[in-house]
């Protein structure tokens, strides 16, 4: 299973061509983390949930995938 969502849709995200502003932690709602944090530099990570991993990709376009 794969979703495709608008970065627009992703809170705490902007697209690469918008001015980098990273809200501060303490501006952030609570469990909102910025893609960033996630991704750390890289294209892609694998995150584990309930035993099953799933990989969290970064397109050009600014978008993220996350598959199962």
């Amino acid at each position: 299973m794969s979703i495709a969502l608008p970065v627009s849709h992703v809170a705490g995200i902007t697209p690469a061509s918008a001015p980098a502003s990273v809200p501060s932690a303490a501006n952030a709602p609570a469990g909102c983390l910025n893609s960033a944090e996630l991704l750390r530099g890289k294209k892609a990570v694998e995150i584990n949930h309930n035993g099953f991993t799933y990989r969290l990709l970064a397109t050009r376009l600014g978008k993220l995938i996350l598959t199962k």
